[in-house]
């Protein structure tokens, strides 16, 4: 068998690791940069360990494709894949701690000014005004999406005394304690007039699109926040840009966009009180995310050799 391995940022500990678990089972390993620089004897692999779509649209013998982060809504289309029994799995689990930090780092940014500041001083600007400051503490917190970043997000912002967190989930279910309540996505509705911050990690589905519309970004609280790490799919970004500049929400912070990288045309980059970052709360560059990544892939090798269910597997029914 042939593993084709198309993730360039694993360092080489990782590769030596990759190396000696699919040695123990007898697989051939191939590193490449991209799908550009892949060797003709591995045009048609068994494995694939990346972002390997265009292998994946030629390749009958693709058994399994395992991704390297969360969000697989871009493989979900017809004809991604040319064998159709090919498993796909995704790293979900692997990038929680990252975005969950993002998320503090960006909500802190907004509800004490540190960009507007910031922009001061690099004007050689003292800056005598003193902005009014918000708080996670005491904040009523809802999180759209209690999967690993969701959870892992509340269970940091826990240590700064919110007044609470409700989890808001497809199911309204959630294996974690890190949430005060629980419900179910038809209660969004009932949620948004008491919350001050919304988080949102969303996965990229036909259920999630604009789920956060125009009605929902006016019900919220007077001067909410909002930030989004999951797709910018789910949100009215024109809705969003009327709150912000009508001054009905006192901020947001958008890592992820409909369409990347965001348009220069696009009415997000001029919209005040709105602060942006190229998809970036969650990448390869993190050691323990890069790790936890690689660990989840041979973990899940040994069970697709042993015939044991992948841990990680994606349900093509829901789209995660």
């Amino acid at each position: 068998m042939k593993l084709l391995v198309l993730t360039p940022s694993l360092k080489d500990r990782h590769r030596e690791a990759i190396i000696e678990k699919a040695g123990s089972y007898d697989v051939e390993v191939c590193f490449a940069a991209s799908e550009d620089e892949i060797p003709s004897d591995f045009s048609e692999p068994d494995i694939i360990y990346g972002f390997g779509v265009k292998t994946a649209q030629n390749c009958r013998t693709l058994k399994w494709m395992c991704v390297p982060w969360a969000g697989v809504d871009s493989l979900m289309k017809p004809g991604v894949f040319a064998n159709d029994e090919c498993v796909l799995t995704n790293s979900s689990g692997a990038y929680g701690v990252s975005i969950a930090e993002h998320i503090i780092a960006v909500t802190l940014m907004m509800m004490r000014h540190l960009t507007t500041y910031h922009e001061e001083i690099l004007k050689g600007n003292w800056g005598w005004e003193r902005y009014h400051q918000d708080s996670i503490k005491d904040s009523r917190i809802t999180v759209l999406g209690t999967g690993d970043i969701g959870c892992t997000f509340a269970t940091r912002a826990r240590s700064f005394e919110p007044a609470g967190i409700v989890g808001v989930s497809r199911s309204g279910v959630c294996e974690r304690f890190d949430f005060d309540k629980m419900l179910k996505t038809d209660d969004l509705d009932s949620v948004l007039p008491d919350t001050d911050l919304l988080v949102m990690s969303l996965p990229g589905t036909d259920e999630t699109v604009n789920i956060l519309n125009r009605e929902r970004i006016m019900s919220m609280s007077q001067g909410a926040y909002i930030v989004n790490v999951g797709r910018g799919s789910a949100i009215d970004d024109d809705a969003l840009c009327d709150a912000l500049e009508s001054g009905h929400l006192g901020g947001a912070s958008l890592d992820v966009f409909k369409t990347e990288p965001l348009p220069e045309e696009s009415r997000l980059w001029k919209t005040k009180n709105l602060l942006i970052t190229p998809h970036v709360a969650g990448n390869l560059t993190l050691d323990h995310t890069l790790n936890k990544n690689v660990d989840m892939f041979l973990e899940d090798m040994d069970n697709f050799f042993n015939d044991r269910p992948l841990k990680n597997k994606v349900d093509r029914s829901r789209g995660y």
